[in-house]
């Protein structure tokens, strides 16, 4: 009787074990299949984290080259009120100091009330181009009935000094106006064309030309007195820079007379013919 109880006792047991054993079998297959996937994102984010730094290292050089450029401006033209002379004849012998506008006169243009009289409405008149071919000087009553609308053209005129070529940042002379386009229009005319430096042209002479475009804009009865001498040593075909004196009709919202050295930082330039050494 005991061995029969025993017999049912195992009997009972025997599918117990066999599920256990079927249990772990089923467990041991389900962590065979595990796959170990691995996180590459956080690669492609540092990648993308790094390009990124790139562009603002350049973009951060580009902007304190920048800075570096307007403060020489700025201490140029904080200065120039200590760089000055009080009489227009002596502007052909002065040499460049380091400053490239010099105040003349007190920054107190030459003109006359006749000069300033708007009667017979805005003109312009560009004087005849010298027995050395150089130009002479421009005159001007502005308006912004003047200002021109057209597109500008190429410029193919070639004034005297014209021996241009590639430096650091572009070309070192531009064919400079006189009287700039946006003021009168005036564009392929010999008589207000000359050989100017990059930085002549601009920002020295752009940024005085600028504020007079925004005074004649304000107002159609706005009137502006200008007038751009070149200044010449002896018979040398390069100008040693441009003298440039302006004045509004009835204020002195735009008042200056000013010396702008031709010349160019790094660049040697030879006056008697217009070439030139880097260096």
């Amino acid at each position: 009787m005991k061995k029969a109880v025993k017999l049912l006792v195992l009997l009972a047991l025997i599918p117990s074990v066999t599920a256990c054993a079927n249990q772990s079998q089923a467990a041991e297959n389900s962590h065979s299949k595990v796959e170990v996937v691995k996180d590459y994102s956080y690669q492609k984010k540092t990648k993308k984290l790094v390009a990124k730094n790139k562009r603002l290292k350049k973009s951060i050089e580009s902007l304190q080259n920048q800075i570096s450029d307007d403060q020489k401006f700025i201490d140029e033209h904080n200065n120039k009120a200590t760089q000055s002379t009080s009489n227009t004849s002596d502007l052909a012998n002065l040499d460049y100091n380091g400053t490239q506008e010099i105040i003349v006169n007190g920054n107190k243009p030459n003109f006359s009330q006749e000069d300033l009289s708007t009667a017979k409405g805005a003109w312009d008149q560009y004087g005849d181009l010298d027995n050395l071919n150089r130009v002479t000087a421009a005159n001007a009553l502005l308006n912004v009935s003047k200002m021109p609308t057209a597109k500008r053209e190429p410029l193919h005129w070639n004034p005297t000094g014209w021996h241009n070529k590639r430096i650091s940042g572009g070309w070192l002379y531009n064919r400079s106006h006189l009287i700039g386009y946006q003021l009168t229009g005036q564009n392929n005319n010999p008589k207000n064309l000359m050989t100017g430096t990059r930085s002549l042209n601009s920002p020295e002479m752009l940024a005085h030309e600028m504020d007079i475009a925004y005074y004649l804009k304000q107002s159609s009865s706005h009137y502006v007195r200008y007038r751009v001498t070149q200044i010449f040593r002896g018979d040398e075909l390069l100008a040693r820079g441009v003298q440039m004196e302006a004045q509004s009709v009835g204020d002195d919202s735009v008042h200056f007379n000013v010396y702008i050295f031709n010349v160019q930082s790094g660049v040697t330039l030879n006056y008697a013919d217009g070439t030139s050494q880097v260096g």
